[in-house]
């Protein structure tokens, strides 16, 4: 067998491998959105969930979802961009930086029941916040701030050594050159990763299960004051999200139209996961060709 030969076969097989991924990947957003795309509508993605009856919708568990997604966020963002910049242009190659990379590798590997484990017994009981939208924010930022940390460290270690010298040479500070050369020129990258970040935490439950908790308690729209029990901003409430309404209906299956609510769930999440993915590329290549001017 000649090496020409050789080839041509390692390269079918790659090509076939490939393309097994992407039809099990379409084959299953098909079963998905077919089954579940008949049963959305506006009624169902405003209307509350329903225990005993049918005709219910999502609407609280959208709003839980979101909520949480931009509460964990902002509170992850600027914390991962920091240690990003300290790892990247700061830290020294020694044991402690080796120790912290190697914590960063750890966590980000952990199991997401495990980070809901720890965000129970650390942040709803000894720190006393309860089942509620804060503990369910925490325990996501402890989930996604590896993550985070580690996608803002590459984008600004794939940015050439030589935009620092340039900086430097035209006698910015170090800390300057960082923020007005290598963070820009990185940005498209961070913000990428972010936004596919974000489209994984949104899909997260086994962490909420046990920090955000399973109840939707009905709010009221009307007032938005954060402080008052019932109002959708208050952080201190239980909050089932979507993707923990789609377990529990299945788990539970105590209303008439379960399977047709967990299909319609289950569709939507997947819809919402897909446009946070196409959002991240839209967006990171606008802000690159504004920032470079390709």
């Amino acid at each position: 067998m000649n090496a020409k030969r050789s080839d041509k076969i390692a390269t079918g097989v790659l090509y076939a491998m490939s393309g097994i991924i992407v039809l099990i990947l379409a084959l299953l957003l098909f079963y998905i959105l077919a089954n579940g795309l008949p049963h959305i509508s506006w009624h169902f993605l405003t209307a509350p969930a329903q225990s005993f009856e049918k005709g219910g919708g999502i609407g609280v568990q959208l709003f839980n979802s979101f909520y949480l997604l931009i509460l964990s966020m902002v509170i992850s963002t600027p914390i991962s961009i920091w240690a990003g910049i300290y790892l990247s242009e700061y830290a020294k190659p020694n044991r402690l930086t080796n120790i912290i990379r190697t914590s960063i590798e750890i966590l980000s590997s952990l199991p997401s029941v495990v980070v809901g484990l720890f965000g129970f017994l650390v942040f709803a009981v000894q720190a006393g916040f309860g089942f509620s939208i804060l503990s369910g924010a925490l325990a996501l930022t402890v989930f996604n701030l590896p993550l985070l940390t580690r996608n803002v460290e590459d984008s600004l270690r794939s940015v050439a050594f030589t935009q620092r010298e340039a900086g430097l040479a035209l006698g910015l500070s170090r800390w300057e050159t960082v923020i007005h050369v290598i963070l820009p020129e990185a940005l498209p990258g961070i913000i990428t990763g972010m936004i596919l970040s974000a489209g994984r935490v949104f899909g997260e439950a086994a962490a909420l299960i046990y920090t955000a908790g399973q109840s939707a308690p009905t709010l009221d729209f009307t007032n938005w004051n954060p402080f008052y029990i019932a109002s959708p901003l208050n952080p201190m409430r239980p909050a089932e999200t979507l993707a923990v309404h789609i377990w529990k209906i299945n788990s539970e299956g105590i209303i008439p139209d379960a399977a047709a609510v967990s299909a319609g769930a289950s569709a939507v999440l997947i819809i919402a996961v897909l446009l946070f993915n196409i959002l991240a590329r839209l967006i990171g290549n606008k802000v690159y060709k504004r920032l470079t001017g390709v």
